[in-house]
């Protein structure tokens, strides 16, 4: 496994994230889990025993069994110390009127609850999920770096916002002295490439870590070449995919041919490419899902592959700010 540094922060982080947000039940409100205890279980014990150190989830993924899967699982199979959990809030867990965002009620209340969840002391990364363009930003800043603060949590990130937001966030706790974020959750992959017009080059000045999600786009490279049989296998197919994106599809298939590897493997070693990724968030509800995001590690493509990848790309509509 590889490692890099956490942005500009002393954590060390493997090259590859876990995610966590299918891990769960489906009759917990029907949120987004798919993989029982029992899998999820063994997809972190080998990543664990493949030096992957770096894992996410988040309070809302299956209402919080996805933290309390992730946490009985590090107990048993992992050193606290050893490993570097990433969860998140933002979206509501009740019903309640002050359910949703980000008021300094919601984030004390929250960060407690995840605390539990996950069997843990402190969070190494605490991220908020989506920008609360109810509460004000000072609000918010302060909150974060008073968990800071008291040790609960010790770094903060972002998610699926715009740059100048980010940067607004990070002037005012400057300005402050207070904790600031030090990675960028966001979507890039091979046919959402959005993030590379703004986001992606402040992060690189700045020193933020950049750990997209959705590398596979919601699993469009899991799925065959053939154009036709595309559209409908997902969120963000349904929604975005254009006549160009199958031709990157098709590319991608190609090349991943000619390396003799998956399609998924052949898409995230793009993504693994670019200098400024530091660890994508690869989403598995099987084993052989992990392992041919660890293959993608070994894949350099050439200057020629990379461009032949990404020519076909057009401009989509800006996609999970909300």
């Amino acid at each position: 496994m590889k490692y890099v540094k956490l942005g500009n922060t002393g954590l060390n982080v493997s090259k590859i994230c876990l995610g966590t947000m299918g891990f769960g039940s489906l009759d917990n409100g029907g949120i987004l889990g798919k993989t029982g205890e029992e899998e999820a279980r063994k997809i972190i014990k080998y990543a664990l025993d493949e030096g992957i150190n770096f894992f996410d989830t988040a309070n809302y993924y299956s209402r919080g069994i996805s933290e309390e899967i992730l946490g009985r699982a590090i107990k048993d199979f992992a050193d606290r110390d050893d490993v570097v959990i990433a969860t998140k809030l933002y979206y509501p867990m009740t019903d309640g009127t002050n359910a949703k965002g980000l008021s300094r009620k919601s984030i004390f209340r929250e960060v407690e609850k995840s605390l539990e969840r996950l069997g843990t002391d402190y969070i190494d990364l605490y991220i908020i999920h989506r920008l609360d363009h109810d509460t004000p930003m000072e609000e918010i800043m302060c909150a974060l770096n008073d968990l800071v603060r008291s040790g609960k949590v010790h770094y903060i990130g972002a998610s699926a916002m715009y740059a100048w937001q980010f940067m607004k966030m990070q002037a005012i706790a400057k300005e402050h002295g207070w904790a600031q974020f030090v990675s960028m959750q966001d979507m890039i992959n091979l046919i959402y490439r959005e993030e590379e017009r703004e986001m992606i080059p402040m992060l690189i000045d700045q020193h933020i870590a950049c750990t997209p999600f959705s590398p596979l786009a919601h699993g469009v490279f899991n799925k065959p070449a053939d154009a036709e049989k595309v559209d409908g296998s997902g969120k963000l197919q349904n929604e975005y995919i254009l006549e160009h994106d199958k031709e990157i599809i098709r590319r991608v298939q190609e090349l991943a041919n000619k390396h003799n590897v998956s399609t998924s493997t052949l898409a995230l070693a793009w993504v693994l490419n670019k200098p400024y990724i530091t660890s994508p968030l690869v989403g598995a509800s099987k084993i052989d899902y992990v392992k041919d995001a660890i293959a993608a590690l070994d894949i350099k493509l050439t200057d020629e592959e990379m461009k032949y990848l990404e020519e076909p790309y057009v401009a989509h509509n800006q996609y999970g700010f909300r």
